[in-house]
């Protein structure tokens, strides 16, 4: 019988039960996937804790991102037994989680795995890089040339955001807490990576770009990191509030929008899938292509076994882990 990491009650990664799970009735309208990898979200920690916006009911199985061959897909759908995918994967009940042996997704949220990626990679792939490619270019409307400015640059989020940055002729300043986490953001292709815990980011990027400023800035964390960036944002740049990985929702000034004529642009990518789902093929496509190309990479900073998810989450929610956090499943 698969197993499968479940939350039967809300609070934090210890309270996560690792158990038996019936396996569900083969369905005509979903794909039931073997997982061969699981990414680990950081908001996975606010749906154990009930904090996220997306509130499953209990009990459900953790987990949003999976690698792995496809037992069984339904007629028309495109996929065949044994096919090597990806999906998006719901938390709906004890059968649609990704921290699980065997899952189950809507045909429409699984993708062939490109030659040559692993199923950590493609775990690590779907979330991070939708995010990065619909809050640059859709929503920054990045142009070449440009500055943009990456906080969090060592973990999923941020790796994937330099990288796609890059990708689109920008200049790319990053930052990180810690000397290590800031060879992440060089490697991933930082031209400037700033350890903020010793350096004052503000004035560094005012330094580097001779007083003008970032034209965009990336920022997953919010608080005192958003109040700051508000200080080195260029003339008609663009802020995009991705999250709140510091836990405080920052206050937004707008009297201080209108003087320094910048804008600041909210981005929750899953939205999309629900007011605009056309879009996601048409970045998926764009996706694979830089891919190919070798522009991008899924940074898997740390990967581990499906049993040891709750001191993966808890080394998550102490920000000791880069990149992003993958549960690997051994093939039986």
């Amino acid at each position: 019988m698969p197993k499968a990491w479940v939350v039967r009650e809300l609070g934090t990664p210890d309270k996560l039960h690792f158990e038996d799970v019936e396996p569900s009735p083969m369905s005509d309208d979903l794909v039931r996937i073997r997982v061969r990898a699981a990414a680990v979200n950081f908001f996975d920690l606010l749906q154990i804790g009930g904090t996220y916006q997306v509130k499953p009911e209990l009990p459900f199985i953790l987990g949003a991102e999976v690698g792995g061959d496809v037992e069984a897909a339904p007629p028309g759908s495109g996929l065949s037994a044994g096919d090597r995918v990806f999906a998006l994967v719901s938390q709906d009940g004890l059968h649609r989680g990704g921290y699980a042996e065997v899952t189950h997704a809507e045909p429409g949220d699984v993708r062939k795995i490109p030659d040559g990626m692993s199923y950590e990679a493609a775990a690590a792939f779907f979330i991070n890089y939708q995010t990065g490619w619909f809050g640059l270019h859709r929503r920054a409307m990045l142009q070449p040339g440009e500055v943009v400015l990456v906080h969090g640059g060592a973990g999923g989020v941020g790796t994937a955001a330099i990288q796609l940055a890059k990708a689109a002729g920008a200049r790319v300043i990053a930052t990180a807490g810690s000397d290590a986490k800031v060879a992440v953001c060089r490697e991933m292709g930082a031209d400037l990576a700033i350890n903020y815990k010793n350096e004052d980011f503000v004035a560094a990027v005012k330094e580097a770009t001779d007083g003008k400023g970032a034209d965009v800035i990336y920022d997953p964390v919010g608080g005192d990191v958003f109040d700051r960036s508000t200080k080195c944002v260029a003339f008609e740049g663009r802020i995009i509030v991705l999250g709140f990985t510091s836990g405080r929702v920052p206050a937004i000034a707008t009297n201080h929008v209108l003087i320094k004529n910048y804008s600041i642009v909210g981005l929750h990518w899953g939205l999309y899938r629900q007011r605009a789902p056309q879009l996601i093929p048409e970045c998926t496509k764009a996706l694979f292509a830089l891919y190919a190309a070798g522009k991008i990479r899924p940074h898997v900073g740390r990967q581990a076994p499906l049993a040891d998810a709750v001191t993966v989450l808890e080394e998550v929610a102490s920000r000791k882990t880069t990149g992003k956090a993958v549960l690997t499943v051994e093939r039986a």
